[in-house]
């Protein structure tokens, strides 16, 4: 098999793979309220269950960290996704609450590693390419999630259970990620990547900025998914059925940014497609806010989603680059910052909703987000548009973002 070959099948496998995780997310997430009720899972308790998710899987992204410099994330993530595919069959399999907390925390440990091993793989492959790929990946995610999100849909609508919405995801998913995972290439598989190292003295302190971003553009998200529907209803007054749809419309726009959002990078470089993106979401955030009604909202929340989609592949790329020597060091670290920001962002945005109003509440997202321009230069020279072997190559006038990150 030629080396060329060989990456393709690699990119396809893992595009695969964040299709997958999509799709099984989405099935989670969209139907809490059915969990809630099988469970008898209180309003009150219910906030601990959802909190304990992102909590463990923080906890496992650091324990990935170190996992993979002895097996390599191609290894953690080959048995981390099906473990994801049986906890969420395992949620809808159960009929008492320490079931669901198994099951859940299972979920937890069991994300956070593959979300950490399927970024490391993202990166090694962009590096190997040579030019920007990131995007592509993760709008394999947002794909899967607006699949995942309409099988979920289909489920409640026929009113099937728990178990028979999400058997038939777990049958047709699980053998094609195994299979798929044969092809996955790592670091280690690529002949001129250096063995991995620490991120050295003054390393977490370099990665800090990405850190900051990381969370901040994941509390934008977390306020999208958590309070859209009810902002359009309650705030806006727009109808229960059409309250659902900006979600949807945040889903679509995201796919539709990441698809094209690699063109972007390699012909504007990453530091313009992150400010564009930074300013386009802090101007739908500044539409949702003063919207005198719901269509306004929706063009709002549509601009949210062509903003933020573009930050996250970014700041895992961003962070391959800054630590060509570390990168897996780097994204497990700087994964566990999307559980903060989705840790945060929801309870922050209700608690002022209630607070004062839930118009003022969506400028405090919009300003967290504009902290991404603050630290735009993080992402690498203006000229880094493509992968670190490419810049290597490219004589006297590129820039070695990895070796030149102490300068940013």
């Amino acid at each position: 098999m030629t080396e060329d070959v060989r990456l393709r099948r690699g990119r396809a496998s893992l595009g695969f793979s964040f299709f997958v995780q999509g799709v099984t997310f989405a099935l989670l997430v969209t139907r809490i309220p059915a969990i809630q009720d099988r469970y008898g899972i209180s309003d009150g308790l219910l906030p601990a269950f959802l909190a304990a998710v992102p909590v463990l899987a923080g906890v496992s992204s650091v324990a990935t960290e170190h996992l993979v410099k002895r097996v390599g994330p191609a290894s953690v993530l080959r048995w981390a996704q099906p473990l994801v595919l049986l906890s969420l069959l395992g949620v809808g399999a159960g009929s008492q609450m320490w079931h669901v907390a198994v099951a859940l925390g299972t979920f937890g440990l069991s994300v956070g590693a593959l979300d950490a091993s399927m970024n490391m793989l993202g990166v090694s492959l962009q590096r190997a390419y040579g030019r920007s790929i990131m995007l592509g990946f993760h709008a394999a995610y947002s794909l899967g999630g607006i699949v995942g999100a309409s099988a979920a849909w289909a489920g409640a609508h026929w009113h099937l259970s728990l178990f028979a919405s999400y058997l038939p995801a777990v049958v047709v998913l699980l053998p094609l990620a195994l299979y798929g995972s044969r092809f996955y290439v790592g670091r280690r598989d690529i002949e001129d990547q250096v063995p991995e190292k620490g991120l050295g003295a003054g390393g977490f302190t370099l990665l800090l900025p990405l850190c900051l971003v990381m969370a901040c553009a994941y509390i934008g998200d977390s306020t999208v998914s958590n309070w859209s529907a009810k902002y359009l209803q309650d705030v806006l007054g727009s109808s229960e059925q059409l309250a659902t749809v900006p979600y949807n419309v945040y889903m679509v726009t995201t796919l539709i940014g990441r698809a094209v959002g690699d063109l972007g990078v390699r012909r504007l470089g990453a530091v313009a497609v992150v400010r564009i993106g930074t300013l386009v979401a802090a101007g739908g955030f500044a539409v949702v806010a003063a919207a005198p009604g719901a269509w306004v909202g929706m063009l709002g929340f549509t601009l949210l989603g062509i903003g933020l989609c573009v930050i996250v592949p970014q700041t895992f790329a961003a962070a391959g680059r800054l630590f060509p020597g570390a990168s897996d060091t780097a994204v497990a670290r700087l994964n566990i910052f999307n559980y903060v920001g989705f840790l945060i962002g929801s309870p922050l945005v209700g608690g002022i909703g209630d607070a004062w109003s839930y118009r003022g509440a969506m400028l405090v997202p919009m300003a967290l987000v504009l902290v991404t321009l603050l630290h735009a230069r993080s992402f690498g020279s203006e000229g880094a548009r493509y992968g670190v072997r490419h810049e290597r190559r490219a004589g006297d006038r590129a820039v070695d973002v990895g070796r030149g990150g102490n300068e940013v």
